[in-house]
């Protein structure tokens, strides 16, 4: 085991340990609200499936890894190896898309008036609702792609027919399916990047133009606005840490989408880098649910 292998293998499992105990942590915080009848924002129910989603990507990824950092070889079968890319490629863009999701509801909501803001929540659920259940059915059906080209690195006579992917390989006979793949990929990556960058700079805008205003007016009424405008704060730092985490991410994967050969250390970069954001993306979260929190500490 080289030192190289040795930093890599410690540094997934610090990102397995962090990411469990954050996303856990507040999991378990919305499950004991549910059960004690905490009155929850309708946002919340897009915060739960994030949580899902990225202890899904912490895991599917950041368990191999370190395995495979710290010297285990060909310890998938076909069908787990299927089932790991398939299931971090389904969570890994449900991630994407639900915290888009999340920076668009809450531009919408901040930026409305009383009238249309209380219209707007009434709806909320519904449209919540229906929207995580369309994005889990399209990342279902797009990575299907996944499970017809890994495949495992065992008793593989002919390797030039395949290509190497750490731990398990993949078909090199699909590339014009896989090129239209990476492009689809491509294509709603940067549709989701480019709505959250918009939807970030316009709650910043709201902030700015809030903060003038409030300086005019009695600081018991702007108390008012407080919560609302924290949580604000919150998911712009959220969607700002998710730009460029994913954004790498995204560079280095269409890198690999078109080249025959594999750099392992680059596909671990490229793997730290989609789960970094998994891993941290609670502890900003947290700020808005302090209640719940405190709940959990009663």
């Amino acid at each position: 085991m080289t030192s190289r292998d040795l930093t890599l293998g410690i540094f997934f499992l610090s990102q397995i340990v962090l990411g469990m105990l954050g996303n856990s942590a507040l999991l378990c915080c919305f499950i004991i609200a549910d059960f004690t009848g905490v009155r929850t924002r309708p946002i919340d129910l897009i915060v739960k499936h994030l949580t899902w989603a990225n202890i899904m990507v912490v895991l599917c990824k950041g368990i191999p890894q370190t395995m495979t950092a710290f010297g285990h070889t060909y310890f998938l079968d076909d069908i787990t190896c299927k089932l790991v890319f398939y299931l971090h490629r389904v969570c890994r863009g449900f991630s994407l898309g639900c915290t888009c999701l999340l920076s668009v509801f809450q531009a919408i909501t901040i930026s409305l008036n009383n009238s249309k803001s209380a219209q707007f929540k009434a709806r909320a659920p519904k449209i919540i609702s229906s929207s995580l259940v369309l994005c889990w059915s399209l990342c279902l059906l797009v990575n299907t792609f996944m499970i017809l080209t890994v495949t495992d690195m065992r008793d593989k006579r002919n390797l030039t027919e395949f290509r190497q992917l750490v731990y398990c390989s993949a078909v090199k006979n699909f590339k014009h399916i896989h090129t239209v793949y990476a492009i689809i990929l491509a294509f709603s990556d940067v549709i989701c990047l480019g709505l959250m960058v918009c939807t970030s700079g316009s709650m910043v805008l709201f902030l700015v133009k809030h903060k003038q205003k409030v300086q005019y007016i009695h600081r018991s009424l702007a108390t008012k606005s407080f919560n609302e405008t924290k949580a604000t704060q919150s998911i712009c730092m959220l969607v700002n840490s998710f730009v460029v985490l994913y954004g790498t991410s995204f560079i280095l994967m269409m890198y690999f989408s078109f080249q025959d050969g594999t750099d392992t250390w680059l596909v671990s970069v490229n793997v730290a880098m989609s789960a970094c954001f998994p891993a941290l993306c609670p502890f900003p979260l947290t700020r808005n649910y302090t209640r719940v929190f405190k709940l959990c500490s009663i």
